[in-house]
């Protein structure tokens, strides 16, 4: 299978991460075979949003130097979560990494509040899919878009997720495009 090929990196809020998530979406890309690197800004375990302890691949500023990755990822995904807006809106590295890759025309994507992080980078337009929440929709609206009330939304090779519960079906986008 081609998918086999295809490197994924997921990119968490150093602590209150949206377990089902994160979960959902590895779970649909290791049936499918795709390889994925986790990383955050610290590297260290991280505890969900319901205490569930995960241990990232790395940290987030060592994500060119993932062992047997060569180049750039052939998407690159932001996780949400409460931790989301604190660990991840204001990163430096993030947006760059992001931008790189968009103009490289590779997949770029975010679920729940971590959709801001694509705002933020000027990455989308129009509308994104994303959470009914006020910090977030306040981002968007500072950004001229607007929140689809669909569960993901595709605007060519960007894939916004409203939030844990359109988890599947936003790894089953991605994976779909990366056929």
């Amino acid at each position: 299978m081609a998918l086999k090929s295809k490197n994924i990196l997921i990119v968490i809020p150093k602590s209150q991460f949206q377990e089902q998530e994160l979960f959902d979406t590895l779970e649909v890309f290791k049936t499918a075979g795709l390889r994925t690197v986790v990383l955050s800004k610290s590297g260290q375990e991280a505890v969900g949003m319901n205490k569930t302890r995960y241990t990232p691949d790395g940290m987030l500023v060592d994500w060119d130097k993932q062992q047997g990755i060569p180049g750039k990822y052939d998407a690159v995904l932001v996780m949400g979560g409460k931790g989301a807006p604190n660990s991840l809106w204001e990163d430096t590295i993030l947006p760059q990494i992001l931008t790189d890759h968009f103009r490289a025309e590779r997949i770029i994507g975010a679920i729940g509040l971590g959709v801001a992080v694509l705002s933020r980078a000027s990455l989308l337009s129009d509308e994104a899919a994303g959470p009914q929440d006020e910090g977030f929709l306040s981002e968007l609206d500072t950004a001229g878009l607007t929140r689809s009330p669909s569960p993901v939304v595709q605007d060519g090779k960007v894939i916004t997720a409203s939030g844990p519960e359109a988890a599947a079906e936003f790894a089953r986008t991605i994976a779909r495009e990366l056929e």
